[in-house]
């Protein structure tokens, strides 16, 4: 394909995603696979600086200025199309949208197509007036395979940042694409007509992935997630397993507020290759000591209806998985499961508050011989928190059976019972 990066002014709008400017600052927090990619002025690319090579967000005057700061945010429905590219003043109850740009700088068009590109955001999970996410892109055949930037929220109080659920899209010259809620845990494929993850060269195919996340500054509940091969007795925020295996899963729930809160809802996200294993959802409380079987088999789709809460009230629930090979690569995979609790009181409305804990899976056997071995990219590491200070192994006493409103307000009079 002849080159068509004559000049930024020379291409046709048509042919450009809209991705709107950034406010003018200097490239900072970016980085690669490489430890520092070169950068290419248009003119460079239209010469043939790049080569045969496929590389991601490496022009220094291109549609978003320079492409390595390709993470932004703006008040979500801004008509504003200035992306603040590395801070943006929050505040609490608003919501925001992150946007990463995604652009194959090759000039080739469809002879150049990246291959396996997929879009990942570390949202972090930690209560701080200042909140870094970091936006990654992936590709199998590029150099370098990795890219990253970041942008930071800023308020004036700590606070910490939901993701809105189903928040996540892609667009481009093709249209609007929605991309699951594994754009925050294991990476979203991304593509140009279908989301295969298949991108060509040049501004013609390029797009951009948004999210949105809301601003909190009450914290109103903890969340504790925890993995352990069932049969055994030692929980942890990581184990290794092998195909076939099955795992068990707790979620800690616990009322933070010094007031009653309704509704508690709790869902649990599994990812590709765990499988659900059917009625073994459990529930625990002063009244059910020894657990309550819950009847329907909700918890990983639209979640489960825990009841009433009043102050440092607290449940544990817990159910089993089962590991699969549906999409296992060779090698090393990292398998995040991720619990989320839904509180409303007079004081917060539809909080949501998360957890992760990962399954590593490592995959050989003569499926894999003569294969290469990629590197893994596990989910980039976010930090534990005040929200999701995480329990480890369960010794210790709990609360008076007087905080029960409800006979679904599950909790925990003596946590040893949970050892067994």
């Amino acid at each position: 394909m002849k080159s068509i990066y004559k000049s930024i002014l020379g291409v046709s709008a048509a042919a450009i995603v809209m991705a709107g400017t950034l406010a003018p600052v200097m490239v900072q927090a970016w980085g690669d696979s490489d430890n520092g990619r070169p950068s290419y002025t248009l003119d460079q690319i239209n010469n043939g600086d790049l080569g045969d090579t496929i590389t991601f967000n490496s022009i220094s005057n291109g549609k978003i200025g320079d492409e390595k700061n390709f993470v932004g945010a703006k008040v979500a429905g801004a008509t504003v199309e200035t992306w603040n590219a590395n801070t943006i003043k929050v505040k609490d109850g608003e919501t925001y949208t992150i946007r990463l740009f995604v652009h194959n700088n090759s000039p080739k068009g469809m002879d150049a197509i990246a291959k396996g590109v997929k879009a990942t955001f570390s949202i972090p999970t930690t209560v701080a007036k200042s909140q870094t996410i970091i936006g990654y892109i992936d590709s199998s055949n590029a150099a370098p395979s990795r890219y990253w930037d970041e942008v930071t929220l800023e308020a004036d109080e700590d606070v910490y940042l939901e993701y809105v659920d189903g928040s996540a899209k892609y667009n481009n010259n093709k249209g609007t694409f929605k991309l699951s809620n594994d754009v925050i845990i294991s990476g979203a494929t991304l593509g140009y007509t279908s989301m295969n993850g298949e991108i060509p060269g040049c501004y013609e195919y390029s797009g951009v992935v948004t999210i949105d996340v809301k601003v909190h500054s009450s914290v109103a509940a903890k969340v504790a997630k925890q993995v352990r091969i069932k049969g055994t007795k030692t929980w942890g925020e990581s184990i290794e397993a092998k195909v076939g295996d099955e795992v068990e899963y707790q979620i800690e729930y616990e009322n933070l507020l010094a007031e009653q809160v309704n509704d508690v809802m709790i869902r649990d996200v599994l990812p590709t290759n765990v499988e659900y294993v059917k009625d073994s959802t459990y529930l625990y409380n002063a009244n059910h000591k020894d657990g309550i079987k819950m009847k329907e088999n909700i918890l990983t789709t639209t979640g489960i209806n825990i009841g009433n809460y009043t102050a440092k009230s607290n449940a544990y629930i817990r159910f089993t998985g089962k590991v699969v090979d549906n999409t296992l690569a060779c090698g090393s995979n990292q398998l995040v499961n991720w619990a989320s609790a839904t509180v409303s009181s007079s004081s917060v409305k539809d909080a949501v508050y998360k957890d992760d804990a990962s399954v590593m899976v490592t995959k050989d056997g003569d499926v894999c011989k003569d294969k290469p071995t990629p590197t893994p990219t596990p989910t980039p590491e976010t930090p534990k928190t005040i929200v999701n200070t995480g329990a480890g192994t369960i010794v210790t006493g709990a609360i008076g059976a007087g905080s029960v409103v409800t006979t679904l307000g599950y909790y925990i009079a003596s946590r040893k019972k949970l050892m067994k």
